[in-house]
C-alpha cells in the first residue's frame, strides 16, 4: 500500500515544505509574523506525522492514522488561534491563521501521497491569498488607509520589536 522507500518519502516531504513556503510566502510579503519557516515547518512536520502514521497503520493492524490527522488538526487550531487577536471590535491574523491551517493541510495530503489534491489545493489557497488581496485593495474594502491613521492609534510592536501604530491588513 505505502511505498516506503527513500525516493518516495523525500518527494512527499519535499513537496509539503516547498508548497508551505510558498503559503509562508505570501504572508512574509506582508510583514506578518508566521511567515516562510513558520509554514514550511507545520507543512514538513505535518507530512513527517502522517507519513509515520501510514507506516505504523501498514505494521500494526489495529492502529488508525486518522487520529494523526485529527491531532494535527487540533493542534494546528489551537497555534492559529493563538495568532488571532481582537481589539476595540477589530480582528486580527486571521489570514494568517487560515494559512497557517493550509499548511498543515497541505502537509498532511503530501505526506498521504494525495499528489493531486496537494497540487490543486495549494493552487487555489495562493489564488485566493493573491488575488483577492489585490481586489479587496480596488474595491476599497479597508475604510481607512494606512496614511490616515488615527493620531490615537494604538501602538503596538511590531515583529522587530519597534512600537509602531497598528496599522495591519
Amino acid at each position: 500500500m505505502l511505498a516506503n522507500d527513500l525516493g518516495t518519502t523525500l518527494v512527499r516531504l519535499c513537496l509539503a515544505t516547498l508548497l508551505g513556503l510558498a503559503l509562508g510566502f505570501e504572508r512574509e510579503r506582508h510583514g506578518h509574523d508566521a511567515g516562510l519557516r513558520t509554514h514550511g515547518l507545520v507543512s514538513l512536520s505535518s507530512a513527517m506525522l502522517t507519513l509515520s502514521a501510514l507506516e505504523l497503520a501498514e505494521s500494526h493492524a489495529g492502529s488508525d492514522p486518522i487520529r494523526v490527522v485529527q491531532g494535527l488538526a487540533q493542534a494546528i487550531g489551537f497555534i492559529a488561534g493563538g495568532l488571532i487577536f481582537v481589539r476595540g471590535g477589530d480582528v486580527r491574523n486571521m489570514t494568517t491563521a487560515a494559512s497557517l491551517w493550509m499548511a498543515a493541510a497541505v502537509g498532511i495530503t503530501a505526506g498521504a501521497g494525495q499528489y493531486v489534491l496537494v497540487l490543486a489545493g495549494s493552487l487555489i489557497a495562493l489564488l485566493v491569498l493573491s488575488l483577492l488581496l489585490i481586489f479587496e485593495k480596488h474595491v476599497g474594502r479597508r475604510a481607512e488607509k494606512p496614511d490616515e491613521a488615527d493620531d490615537d492609534a494604538i501602538a503596538i510592536p511590531n515583529r522587530r520589536g519597534s512600537a509602531v501604530p497598528d496599522q495591519e491588513g
